[in-house]
């Protein structure tokens, strides 16, 4: 037997402003898909403006690439969206970067383990305060990061985004050399003598970045440390000095000093002289 009921145009109104409630909705739902002329009737009531918004929003829904493990515990433990996905999206904190770093911290300590002179690790102390400076410098800027026109777009300020980018990855490889540390118990607190002149690199790194840009500062920066460090192995025996208690002082007031520029020429991140923002490719006419 053939049913002539059809949904009547007051549930149709309701059906399309979100208000019908149940039963009613789901034998709406039933027939709707069952009947093409009470699916034009639908149309016709529907708002053709609220019906276009409904579908972009399903297509954005739909193409939004879904969150990783790392991305999903952010967002929460109270990590805006936005900040959590560009975190995410920061090259020097994927795997293959995080492994590579990993490695490089392996064969250095067990290089320093196998021929250390017993007063010192210097191997490890020379090349462990690099590798938070490459990290950040690897972190931000067109030249090297794919993700930097997400974070021109973002709602974050360009000085905002190189904090949140600098202290992710400040805690990785900070945490990465910790645990390279921790294997080389025999040399006790002289093998954290680099941590003080890894905060010196990166804050002075990140203060010359508004002049210098994102490669040039990091890049001068480590050469200036390696260039230190030949001098001093060329001038004195035993210690290299930036690893002194002297040594040490020196590296804190640095790393304050650099922090202290850093914050006053916060509004140049965002500025439109940063050469952060020239992704031209062969100039402009």
């Amino acid at each position: 037997m053939t049913t002539t009921w059809h949904v009547p145009e007051d549930d149709l109104r309701a059906y399309t402003r979100g208000e019908l409630a149940a039963p009613r909705l789901w034998s709406a739902d039933t027939h709707l898909a069952a009947c093409a002329d009470c699916r034009a009737r639908l149309a016709l009531l529907a708002d053709p403006v609220a019906l276009d918004a409904g579908w972009e929003r399903l297509d954005a829904e739909l193409d939004a690439p879904r969150r990783g493990f790392v991305e999903s515990l952010m967002v929460r433990v109270g990590v805006a969206d936005h900040t959590a996905r560009l975190l995410t999206a920061t090259p020097v904190l994927r795997r293959s970067w995080l492994a590579a770093v990993a490695a490089v911290l392996l064969m250095t300590v067990l290089t320093t383990g196998t021929v250390g002179d017993g007063h010192s690790p210097t191997l490890f102390l020379v090349l462990a305060p690099l590798l938070p400076l490459a990290g950040v410098a690897l972190s931000y800027g067109p030249a090297l990061d794919p993700t930097y026109e997400m974070g021109v777009v973002s709602p974050l300020h360009g000085f905002r985004l190189l904090l949140i980018r600098t202290v992710a990855v400040l805690t990785v490889g900070l945490g990465l050399n910790g645990l390279a540390t921790l294997a080389l118990p025999a040399y006790g607190l002289r093998a954290l003598a680099w941590l003080l002149p890894a905060l010196a690199l990166t804050a002075t790194g990140l203060a010359l970045t508004p002049r210098l840009g994102p490669v040039v500062a990091p890049a001068l920066v480590g050469g200036a440390w390696i260039g230190l460090l030949l001098a001093a192995n060329a001038t004195g025996e035993g210690t290299l000095a930036p690893f002194t208690a002297a040594g040490q002082g020196v590296a804190g007031a640095v790393a304050a000093l650099a922090a202290g520029l850093l914050y006053l020429a916060r509004d140049r991140f965002d500025a439109s002289t940063v050469p952060f923002t020239d992704f031209r490719q062969g100039g402009g006419g």
